[in-house]
């Protein structure tokens, strides 16, 4: 169950810009294993297909999920729900494992202005290289930016 403090003020709004951390339940390192991050592309691609978000952009740091998203259709949690399910489904799948994947709740941030687009998307491919994992950000596979292909555009 999600914490209480993490709705409290929370509003779903179509067409709004959302920054979003999801977290493995347990901190467990999950996301970098295997093919998990490329799990979690296919499923955050699947989101955009069926129309109910377009990603800006993502990094899978080994125990949480940063995306940066414009909402489409639907509330913001169904939207979370629905990829949160199928991603631990088919990571659950993928290592022969069952149960909950996913702490309940997610931390969000509502972006109040196209210009903060930019920012938060850099804020967000440079996580790997402030928590030490990569000297390069070209190094680290586990991440997609609409605007950013490596070190010169965090700048």
């Amino acid at each position: 169950m999600a914490n209480f403090h993490l709705l409290r003020g929370r509003v779903s709004q179509v067409d709004a810009y959302y920054s979003i951390t999801a977290v493995v339940r347990d901190r467990r390192p999950l996301l970098v294993q295997g093919d998990n991050a490329g799990i979690l592309r296919d499923e955050l691609q699947r989101v955009t297909r069926e129309g109910t978000a377009d990603t800006l952009a993502w990094v899978a740091m080994p125990d949480h999920l940063h995306w940066l998203f414009q909402l489409r259709q639907g509330s913001l949690g169904r939207c979370l729900q629905r990829f949160k399910s199928r991603s631990a489904r088919a990571i659950n799948l993928g290592a022969g494992s069952s149960g909950p994947l996913w702490q309940g709740g997610y931390y969000e941030h509502c972006l109040r202005s196209e210009e903060d687009l930019r920012t938060q998307a850099r804020y967000l491919v440079a996580n790997p290289l402030r928590k030490g994992l990569v000297t390069r950000i070209e190094d680290y596979p586990f991440w997609w930016c609409r605007w950013i292909s490596g070190a010169t555009d965090l700048v």
